[in-house]
């Protein structure tokens, strides 16, 4: 975890990956693909894990039978489009939202902090939606802590969720959760005069977006990548420290 700027990484997927399913240890699924793979984890490794598996492993499935949509939810999904139901999962997650042209999408702001379309509400099929983990940043610390355990090497773990933008068409992926990394990379310039000028980075937010090209529906199809070689703090701030209006867990 060295201070020198990251002149280069390599990143790589963790498969095959076996099908996670609610009430699973994902930790020790990870732990176990690396066994099978014959793959030594490295002081430093940060590993990237796709929110959705997070979600499965705890159980935060939704039955959309069991959803009575609220007034509001049926207006909206009169005028989206999407199910009744959806939309009231997506305005029980946040507590705002805004919508981005006449039919969407539904940007709203999660009861975390997060800014997200559809509020991070994932359909799972016909019948059923994931929601976000509880609490991102301590599914991240309690991945770090069993894979640290287990494998004995100093890694940091980043939680991504593929999300869209209000302003363009296209996902890409952020952080929501971190443990073992600081959200945020600190770099000086100096200007003339002798002057400093400080910009903040979101750390987290830039390793998700590199993992993206491989994780999910989108990049290979796998929920864990490893990145290497990149120099970063050592924090469990979490990336709800870095939310404008956070709700702390």
């Amino acid at each position: 975890m060295s201070t020198t700027p990251t002149r280069a990484f390599s990143a790589f997927a963790l498969e095959p990956f076996p099908v996670i399913a609610p009430g699973d240890d994902l930790a020790s699924a990870i732990t176990g693909v690396l066994t099978d793979q014959d793959v030594a984890l490295q002081d430093g490794d940060i590993l990237v894990v796709a929110s959705k598996v997070v979600s499965i492993a705890e159980k935060r499935y939704v039955d959309l039978a069991s959803v009575t949509p609220a007034p509001e939810a049926l207006e909206l999904s009169a005028r989206t489009g999407k199910p009744a139901e959806i939309v009231h999962l997506i305005l029980s997650e946040s507590t705002e939202h805004t919508v981005a042209g006449e039919r969407g999408p539904i940007i709203a702001r999660h009861h975390l902090g997060h800014q997200l379309t559809s509020a991070g509400v994932d359909r799972a099929g016909a019948n059923g939606a994931w929601l976000l983990p509880v609490d991102p940043d301590a599914s991240a610390r309690a991945l770090r802590d069993a894979i640290t355990t287990a494998c004995g090497v100093t890694i940091a773990v980043v939680i991504g969720d593929s999300d869209g933008r209000a302003d363009r068409r296209g996902a890409t992926v952020i952080s929501i959760g971190a443990a073992g990394i600081s959200p945020l990379r600190v770099t000086n310039h100096s200007e003339p005069g002798g002057r400093t000028k400080s910009q903040e980075e979101t750390m987290t937010d830039l390793i998700a977006a590199s993992a993206g090209l491989i994780l999910g529906q989108r990049g290979r199809g796998v929920p864990v990548a490893v990145l290497r070689g990149i120099a970063y703090e050592p924090s469990d701030e979490g990336v709800a420290a870095i939310l404008h209006g956070a709700n702390r867990l």
